[in-house]
C-alpha cells in the first residue's frame, strides 16, 4: 500500500499535469464508470490527481510516499499489472506489504515526447474487481492506453499554448525594448501591436490604441499609405501632433505583411527626427576615438596635431595636409575619413606622383568608350566617381600636373566632373583631402601650382610633424613596431637595449616614422628569437650619418627616462592601477600591456 503525506500545491513546483487537474479527475471518472473499477491518477511527483471512490476520499491531492510500483512505471515508462499484491517482489521494500488493502491493480504510464508525466492505475479493492483486473487485462490495458494517449494529448496543447504565450511574452518584450516606434495593424487598417515607444511618441496608451483603426489613433501614420496604394514605403518624412497637440516629425518606414500576394496587414517603424541625428554623433564619436588609435604617440605636438584633425572631421570642409615624407599623411587622411559622417562610405586614394600623365587624367575621371587606343569597349568610371559619398585622397598633389589641376579645382567648384571622351557632366558627392610633401607657394611663384586650387585646397591646413621633432614619441613607436614585426615574423623579440635605443633616438630620420620602420623591420630580421635588439642588429645605414645629438649620451638617457617615468606616474593617477586601468594605459601609449609592465618594472612604479 502507498501512503500519502498532505500536498500544498502552491508550496511546490507545479508538473503539467496538476495544471489540467479538471481534466485529469474527468478522466478518472470516465474510466471508473466504463471498466466498474476503482481509478488513481498520479502525477511525476506522486501526487494524486484523479481519484474515484474509496481513493478519492483518501488519497486525492496527496503525495505518495512509498510509491514503488508507480515509481517503477515512471522510470521504465511501461505498463505493469499486479494480481497478487503483497507477494511480488516490487512490493517487498513496502511497510504495508502483510496488509495491503488493494487486491490487485493495472498501471499505465501517461508519456510524451519521451517523458513520463504520470501514472493511470486501475485498482481493485475485493475479490469482484480484482477478477473484473485479471480476467480483462488486455482489454482494459488497451483502452486504459488510449485514456493516457487523451491526457498527452491535452498536455502537448497545454505546452504548445504555454510556448505561445513565452514566445508573445518575448517579442512583446522585444518589440518594446527597441529604439524606434512600432506600429502594426491587419489589413482592414485596425491596430494590433502599439509598442511603448509609440505610445511615448504619440502620448496614447497601448490599450486605447490595440483594436481600433490606425486612421482614428494615429493620422499621420504611413501604415495609411501603405494599405491604400498597395505598396511598402521607406524613410519617408511625416509630420504630426501628440496627444498635448505638439508638433513631431518622424522618419518613419511602411512595410506590407503578405501571404501568397495577399495583404494581411503593415507594420510600420519610426524613429523622431531629431533622435536619429543623436544616435548618428554617438556612434560617430566612437569611431572617432578609434580612428586616431592607430596615430601612436603622446607628445605635446603630435597631440595638437591628433586634436585638430579630430575637430574638423565631422566638417565637410577640404583638408590640405602637409608635412614631409613618411610623417604619416595618409594615416590621417585615413583617421579623418573613418571619424567622419562619410566613414562608411569609401576611401579612395591615389598617389599623383606613382601615375604617368597621361594616364592620371583617365585615373581619376575615367573614359567613355572608345576616348583613346586601348580603351575599353565599355569605358571606364574614374577613381572620384567610385568615391561617391566618401572621401578621395589625393597624396602628393604637389606633383599633379597644371592641366589636371583646372579639373580639380572644377571639382571642388562646380562637384562634377567629366569622362576622358565625354561631354555630359556628372554631379558627384565627394570629400577632397590633399596632402603634399613640397611648399606649395613655392610651387605658386615657380609657376608650377595653380594659386586658386592651392587657396581651394587649403581651407584646413593641417601640418604633420617630422619625427626629429617628437622625439620623446619614439620609445613608443620602437615599443609598437617591435610587437607589430615579432608577429608578423614570428620571433618573440624580448625589447631594446639602452646603447640601441640612443642611437634611434639620436638619429635626425630624415625618413620619418616610415624609415623607423625599416629601421625596425631590419632589426627584429637580424634579431634572434626570444633576444634583445642591441647595436648590432641595426642596420648599418644608422652609423654611417653623422649624429646630431641634442644632449651628451648620459643626460640624453636621463632626461628621456624621466619623462617617460613621469608620464607612467600621471597615467596611474589619473586611471589607476587595475589591470583594466593598465591595458587602457597601455592603449593610449600605443603598447601591449606586457611592455607596459616591463616599462613599470623598471621604474618601480
Amino acid at each position: 500500500m502507498d501512503n500519502a503525506n498532505s500536498f500544498d500545491e502552491e508550496a511546490m513546483d507545479v508538473g503539467y499535469l496538476s495544471k489540467i487537474q479538471r481534466d485529469v479527475q474527468s478522466i478518472a471518472e470516465v474510466i471508473s464508470a466504463a471498466l466498474k473499477v476503482e481509478t488513481e491518477i498520479v502525477d511525476e511527483d506522486y501526487v494524486v490527481l484523479g481519484a474515484t471512490g474509496r481513493i478519492r476520499g483518501l488519497l486525492m491531492h496527496q503525495r505518495l510516499s512509498d510509491s514503488h510500483i508507480n515509481r517503477y512505471v515512471l522510470e521504465s515508462k511501461h505498463p505493469f499489472v499486479l494480481t497478487r499484491p503483497g507477494q511480488h517482489k516490487m512490493c517487498a521494500p513496502c511497510s504495508d506489504k502483510d496488509d495491503c488493502y488493494y487486491l490487485g491493480g493495472i498501471y499505465y504510464p501517461i508519456t510524451l515526447k519521451d517523458k513520463c508525466h504520470g501514472v493511470i492505475s486501475l485498482v481493485g479493492f475485493n475479490e469482484i474487481q480484482r477478477e473484473i483486473l485479471i480476467n480483462n487485462q488486455n482489454t482494459f490495458l488497451d483502452f486504459t492506453g488510449k485514456m493516457a494517449d487523451l491526457l498527452a494529448a491535452k498536455l502537448q496543447e497545454l505546452m504548445i499554448m504555454e510556448e505561445l504565450r513565452r514566445t508573445n511574452k518575448s517579442l512583446e518584450t522585444i518589440i518594446n525594448a527597441v529604439y524606434e516606434g512600432i506600429i502594426s495593424c491587419d489589413e482592414k487598417g485596425i491596430i494590433i501591436c502599439f509598442n511603448e515607444t509609440a505610445a511615448k511618441n504619440y502620448g496614447i496608451s497601448k490599450h486605447e490604441a490595440i483594436g481600433k483603426h490606425v486612421s482614428h489613433v494615429v493620422p499621420n501614420s504611413l501604415l495609411n499609405k501603405a494599405l491604400s496604394h498597395s505598396n511598402s514605403f521607406y524613410e519617408e518624412k511625416i509630420e504630426g501632433t501628440n496627444t498635448l497637440e505638439e508638433s513631431i516629425s518622424l522618419i518613419s518606414n511602411a512595410i506590407l505583411i503578405k501571404e501568397a500576394d495577399a495583404i494581411v496587414g503593415a507594420v510600420e517603424s519610426f524613429s523622431p527626427e531629431e533622435s536619429i541625428y543623436r544616435v548618428a554623433y554617438r556612434l560617430t564619436k566612437r569611431e572617432q576615438d578609434a580612428a586616431f588609435d592607430h596615430i601612436i604617440g603622446s607628445s605635446q605636438i603630435i597631440k595638437e596635431a591628433k586634436e585638430m584633425a579630430l575637430n574638423v572631421a565631422q566638417s565637410s570642409s577640404t583638408i590640405l595636409i602637409t608635412g614631409e615624407s613618411g610623417t604619416g599623411k595618409e594615416l590621417f587622411a585615413r583617421a579623418i575619413h573613418n571619424s567622419s559622417l562619410r566613414a562608411k562610405e569609401p576611401f579612395v586614394v591615389i598617389n599623383c606622383s606613382a601615375i604617368p600623365d597621361s594616364l592620371l587624367e583617365s585615373e581619376l575621371f575615367g573614359y567613355e568608350k572608345g576616348a583613346f587606343t586601348g580603351a575599353k569597349h565599355e569605358g571606364k568610371p574614374g577613381l572620384i566617381e567610385l568615391a561617391e559619398g566618401g572621401t578621395i585622397f589625393l597624396d602628393e598633389i604637389g606633383d599633379m600636373p597644371l592641366h589636371l589641376q583646372v579639373k580639380i579645382l572644377r571639382v571642388l567648384q562646380e562637384k562634377t566632373i567629366q569622362k576622358v571622351g565625354g561631354t555630359k557632366r556628372i554631379a558627384v558627392d565627394v570629400r577632397i583631402i590633399a596632402a603634399t610633401h613640397q611648399n606649395l607657394k613655392e610651387q605658386i611663384a615657380k609657376k608650377l601650382f595653380r594659386e586658386d586650387l592651392y587657396y581651394r585646397l587649403n581651407v584646413i591646413p593641417l601640418v604633420i610633424p617630422p619625427l626629429r621633432q617628437r622625439v620623446s614619441d619614439i620609445p613608443l613607436l620602437i615599443d609598437y613596431m617591435c610587437e607589430k614585426y615579432s608577429l608578423i615574423l614570428k620571433k618573440n623579440i624580448q625589447g631594446i637595449t639602452q646603447e640601441a635605443l640612443n642611437v634611434l633616438v639620436n638619429y635626425p630620420w630624415p625618413g620619418n616614422v616610415r624609415e623607423l620602420e625599416n629601421a625596425m623591420e631590419y632589426a627584429i630580421n637580424f634579431t634572434p628569437n626570444q633576444g634583445i635588439i642591441s647595436n648590432d642588429n641595426l642596420p648599418p645605414w644608422l652609423f654611417s650619418t653623422v649624429q646630431i645629438a641634442l644632449y651628451e649620451p648620459e643626460d640624453f638617457k636621463e632626461k628621456l627616462q624621466m619623462g617617460e617615468k613621469q608620464l607612467l606616474i600621471e597615467a596611474l593617477e589619473k586611471t589607476g592601477t587595475s589591470l583594466a586601468a593598465k591595458k587602457q594605459i597601455a592603449m593610449n601609449m600605443g603598447i601591449g600591456l606586457a611592455t607596459l609592465y616591463r616599462k613599470l618594472k623598471r621604474y618601480n612604479l
